[in-house]
Formats: C-alpha cells, structure tokens, sequence
C-alpha cells in the first residue's frame, strides 16, 4: 500500500479527535493566560507536555500559587495512566524500530489511544496510520492552545460549551470501549472506586487508583468467565 493510503487512513480516523481538540485547546489557553502564563509557555508546555488533563492541573495549580513541586508531583502521578496505555498497544507494534516507538510514544494521549487500540482490535490498521492519528492530533492540540492563549482575553469562560467539550470527549470514548458485560462492569467498578477514593484520600491519586484497580479485577473477572465457559 502507497503512503497515501495510510496518511489518509490516518486522517479519517485523527479528525473527530482534532475536532474535539480544538475547543478544549482553546480552553486551556485563555485559563493559561488568565492565570498569567505568558503565550509562548503554553505553546511550549503543549509541545512538551501534550497531555490535557496534566496541563490543565498545572494551570489550575499555577493559578492557585502552589509550588513547583506539588506540581510536579500531581501531573506525574495523573500521567502514570500513560504507562497502562503504552503496556496495551505495545502488543501491536513488535519489530518496529527503536526511533518509530519512541515518536508513537510522544503523541499517545487518551483519545488516539482509544481511537488506535479499537483500530488495531479490528484489524487491518497500519502502525503508520496511528502515527498518523497520534501527531496531527498533536498539531491541533498546539495550535489550538496557542490561538486560546492569544485570543484568551477576548473569550468569556464557559462560551461555545469549552467547559462541558473536555468531559463529554471522556463520556464519547468510554461508552465507545463498553462492548461487553466485563467492560461495562470494569467501567461502574472505577467510577465507584474513585468516588470511595476520591472521598476517603485527599488529593488526585483516585485517578490513578481507580484505574489500576478497576483494571486488574476486570482483568481477574475476565479470566473467571473464561474458565467458566
């Protein structure tokens, strides 16, 4: 197949993510810039960071005077999801080089993963085309935060939906990733094991928590049904 089928394979699958992007890019740039953050450090934390929930903390905590530590404490804990997410698609990409893995691993965010992971499920998905997926859904999330942070003080908060796009693009690809009764299940024991956490420990660790422990008992449930069957 010719390059131009997989950048067009690629295409077809990143632009519902870009379009999602786009707004909540803005978002992050005019609370940047309402939190001080100058124009060209929210282009660089995009390029450095790219990973939206960890950015917005950030600003969030920026905004509040927390220190640097707190910070980087906070986001790095938010992010270790990553580490779940680059474990499952490595599965998908055997034999690639050194230099392509390490580009994959730069743009991988929950979206591309999702759109990736169901992509490879089904077959017939090429490592390019995810590259494809990965880095223009980078591009757009850049620009978009950088157009925020320049336009930032001419748009008001909560305008065009930016408050509600960030967690109605979460809600689209969980229900997109229910296709059976063990993920259903997974996804009710995580919700319900954040709220507990989120209740009993203070602080940001009941994302991470629910997540692994939510996983590994639908992992055990999985493995349970199977023996049964």
């Amino acid at each position: 197949m010719s390059a131009n089928h997989f950048v067009k394979q690629g295409v077809a699958a990143a632009w519902p993510i870009c379009l999602g992007y786009f707004p909540v890019g803005l978002a992050l740039g005019v609370l940047a810039r309402q939190a001080g953050i100058p124009v060209w450090a929210v282009g660089l934390m995009s390029v450095l960071v790219f990973a939206g929930s960890a950015q917005f903390i950030a600003v969030a905590m920026l905004a509040s005077g927390a220190s640097i530590l707190p910070i980087i404490l906070t986001t790095f804990v938010v992010n270790l999801r990553h580490v779940l997410m680059s474990s499952a698609l490595a599965i998908f990409l055997h034999g690639v080089n050194r230099w392509f893995l390490n580009l994959f691993a730069y743009g991988i965010t929950d979206e591309s993963f999702a759109v990736n992971m169901t992509r490879f499920r089904g077959g017939a998905w090429d490592r390019r085309s995810s590259l494809i997926v990965n880095h223009l859904s980078n591009l757009v999330w850049i620009a978009s935060s950088v157009i925020g942070a320049l336009v930032g003080q001419f748009i008001p908060q909560g305008a065009f939906g930016i408050d509600y796009a960030l967690p109605g693009m979460f809600i689209c690809l969980l229900v997109y990733q229910l296709q059976g009764k063990i993920y259903v299940f997974t996804g009710l024991l995580a919700a319900l094991i954040a709220v507990v956490w989120y209740l009993v420990v203070p602080g940001n660790s009941y994302i991470v928590g629910a997540s692994v422990s939510a996983a590994t008992l639908g992992f055990i449930a999985r493995r349970l049904t199977r023996r049964n069957t």
